[in-house]
């Protein structure tokens, strides 16, 4: 359905075109710095550099990519909360209301990029030892500044890039360059298990083979599980006080209000994610003291606490977007207004009271399904000592998978919504 239709196949093209430039962009390394120190293949950066599909250990003018805005997104997020009351008044105020947050999270996004961008530059200079300047720069203020306000541009044009793909393209501009810096990883990550298990030059045991395809078995089958878990739903049904009985009949099997057993997606994960990769990235520029040490054990979700702090982090993110993506009251009076009601429950208090009990219960299931796929890799990686590529996988595979999907829907309604007016014309 979707190829006969135009629109569609240019929305795909475009969006394709835009991850072009964006991928010819990360070829175009920050200035002034010495290309023999930037060709190091050692990532410091953790899932930062995920994100930014390796830009950031490239140290392109695109390092950033779009981690500031999901930082910032964060940020304006809790604010809502009634801590600044301006903002929680703009989420009620519908389209105008996230306009005007929208800009206010690419502002603040800006910023936290050029704090950002200044404390890598400042850091990478530390580590090593101030030599990364081209011989005859100066090193100086000046010159920190200027290399931050470039990868900041960066950042800035990145997420212009983003909006031009939600405005034209399909989907979410910002979650399709997040999948876009992940799977121009995957070949890593199936190289190093490659050359892990399969072309080891030391040579290889049967051993080393079933557990290579054991590893791609098992991503196969969190890619299967994903999938399913994204399309389960729980329907409270409903029914309609001024219909004539036998339309309420005819309609009660589809009057319902479906939710998502994860509704709040892959949104917790990246969340999560980049909040962890935050401090460790700090950390990894600085001497190895006591404090490093252990921001490095709470924050790296590799290492015990790191994970502990990493799964709750999912389960918090998990509840706080469901509940602000599906407000219980706010369904309860859109319900009142239609004369609508769940059967057995009475309008008003009661009913967001059970949409809320319903709610938290389904979210429970899908932070712990979140939590789940996110540690079967992180675990497989300490039984067969799997490479940091690997143990981010798990992580990865959901975020794509589901944007992936989520994409296909999309892609799918604009198709239906093609053809309907094509019937009607």
């Amino acid at each position: 359905m979707a190829i006969k239709n135009k629109k569609v196949i240019l929305s795909v093209l475009y969006t394709a075109l835009i991850l072009l430039i964006w991928r010819l962009a990360y070829h175009i390394q920050i200035p002034l710095l010495d290309r023999t120190l930037i060709t190091s293949r050692e990532s410091m950066f953790g899932f930062l550099d995920v994100f930014s599909g390796g830009a950031l250990s490239n140290y392109s003018i695109v390092a950033l990519g779009v981690s500031p805005y999901i930082t910032a997104s964060i940020v304006v997020n809790l604010l809502q909360m009634d801590i600044v009351p301006a903002f929680k008044e703009w989420a009620e105020e519908g389209e105008v209301g996230k306009k005007k947050l929208n800009q206010v999270t690419r502002y603040l996004a800006l910023a936290l990029a050029f704090i950002q961008a200044l404390t890598i530059t400042l850091g990478i200079t530390a580590y090593y030892g101030g030599d990364i300047f081209q011989i005859g720069v100066e090193v100086n203020a000046f010159g920190y500044v200027f290399l931050a306000l470039i990868m900041t541009a960066g950042t800035a044009f990145v997420l212009w890039l983003a909006e031009k793909i939600t405005m034209k393209g399909i989907g979410n501009g910002t979650s399709m360059f997040i999948v876009a810096g992940i799977v121009a990883g995957f070949p890593t990550m199936i190289n190093d298990l490659l050359k892990l298990y399969i072309l080891n030059p030391e040579g290889n045991s049967v051993g080393d083979i079933f557990i290579f395809f054991g590893v791609i078995l098992i991503l196969i089958l969190i890619i299967v599980g994903i999938v399913f878990m994204e399309a389960a739903q729980r329907k409270i049904p409903i029914q309609y006080a001024n219909r004539p009985a036998s339309a309420q009949f005819r309609g009660r099997s589809d009057s319902n209000i479906p939710i998502k057993l994860n509704s709040a997606s892959v949104i917790p994960v990246i969340f999560a994610s980049t909040l962890m990769s935050l401090p460790t990235t700090v950390v990894n520029f600085l001497d190895p003291t006591p404090v490093t040490y252990w921001i490095n054990q709470i924050f790296n979700y590799t290492e015990p606490i790191g994970f502990a702090v990493y799964i709750i982090l999912i389960f918090i993110f998990s509840f706080f977007y469901s509940f602000l993506q599906m407000n219980p009251e706010k369904i309860s009076e859109n319900l009142q207004k239609q004369n609508a009601y769940v059967p057995g429950i009475r309008p008003g208090a009661e009913t967001a009271s059970y949409i809320s009990r319903v709610l938290f219960k389904i979210t429970i299931i899908g932070a712990t399904y979140l939590s789940l796929v996110a540690s079967i890799p992180i675990i497989m990686g300490y039984i067969f000592e799997l490479p940091a590529t690997v143990r981010l996988g798990g992580t990865s595979l959901i975020i794509v998978v589901g944007v992936a999907i989520e994409t296909a829907k999309q892609l799918k309604t604009q198709s239906q919504e093609r053809q309907y007016r094509g019937f009607m014309d």
